[in-house]
């Protein structure tokens, strides 16, 4: 039985909708789908979404998620033309491109990724770009292709503490993870960085603000952190809930810990309220950018 504070809205409404029918029309995936969010009501109806690039089928087997597992399909390679088109269509200022991680291509899919952001840029101008990539292997050429392409925000989720990821992402390095957002940062100084938790998982408090402190210390501005739900009978066990005022404890700490922006709820997801999350960090870089230029 679940708590009483995770409760999302049923998704219905006209926006909610319109969302749907723009990315049938344009043969889109979101993560918002695939991962059973339980914000997608509310982010839909907002005329925000978070799409999925590189296929529907993920190479790897993390214990958590709840998108499919297997061998994937080649890339398609006119993709990135139809996000661009559906992000003019449904009028967005900030957009988020997440993408299922594909061990079996050479680059990882980042010159998709890279492709994605540009097709973006030249439709719609105007609109911010966010990415939330996998590790690619570690591969700092496969980083460079994506950061070169200017994303606004380079998202990289670290996912749990040290100590879980033989079983929760038996296929991923913590330490690779945090050298790829270290890297990013080194590589464009002026790219925000960000990176999340999910809580629930048999995780320690002590462990919880250990990651938090190794993400600050590889450069993140942001961090979002959120309860696990398991998304199916396959998938992890829930270990606890953490309440609301264990996550405002943890808002509080990362603070503490210089992050500009801290999203800390049971039901935040990575993406979720993500042009508010990046905002008034952006706007100073923007204007930092501008004296300098001027």
């Amino acid at each position: 039985m679940r708590p009483s504070w995770i409760r999302a809205r049923f998704p219905v409404g006209k926006n909610f909708k319109e969302v749907k029918d723009i990315l049938m029309a344009h043969r889109l995936r979101t993560v918002c789908d695939a991962a059973l969010c339980p914000n997608i009501g509310e982010c839909y109806n907002q005329r925000t979404a978070t799409f999925l690039i590189l296929g529907a089928v993920c190479t790897r087997k993390c214990g958590y998620c709840a998108v499919a597992k297997g061998i994937p399909a080649g890339l398609d390679e006119e993709e990135p033309y139809r996000i661009a088109a559906a992000v003019k269509e449904m009028k967005l200022k900030y957009v988020v491109i997440t993408s299922v991680t594909r061990d079996d291509v050479p680059d990882g899919g980042a010159h998709i990724y890279a492709k994605t952001i540009q097709c973006v840029r030249n439709l719609v101008n105007d609109c911010k770009v966010e990415v939330l990539i996998p590790d690619f292997l570690g591969s700092v050429d496969a980083l460079s292709m994506v950061s070169e392409s200017k994303p606004d925000v380079l998202n990289h989720n670290i996912e749990t503490v040290r100590r879980l990821y033989p079983k929760v992402r038996p296929e991923s390095d913590y330490e690779r993870s945090l050298q790829l957002l270290k890297i990013a940062r080194q590589e464009r100084l002026f790219l925000s960085t960000k990176s999340g938790i999910m809580l629930g998982l048999g995780e320690q408090w002590d462990e919880v603000i250990e990651a938090m402190q190794d993400i600050k210390n590889a450069g993140c501005e942001i961090i979002t952190l959120g309860q696990y739900l398991r998304p199916g009978k396959n998938a992890l066990p829930i270990e606890r809930y953490y309440t609301p005022m264990e996550f405002e404890r943890l808002k509080r700490e990362g603070e503490k810990m210089g992050f500009f922006h801290v999203e800390s709820g049971p039901l935040v997801r990575s993406s979720y309220h993500a042009k508010i999350q990046s905002e008034s960090i952006l706007e100073g870089k923007d204007k930092f950018l501008f004296q300098k230029i001027d």
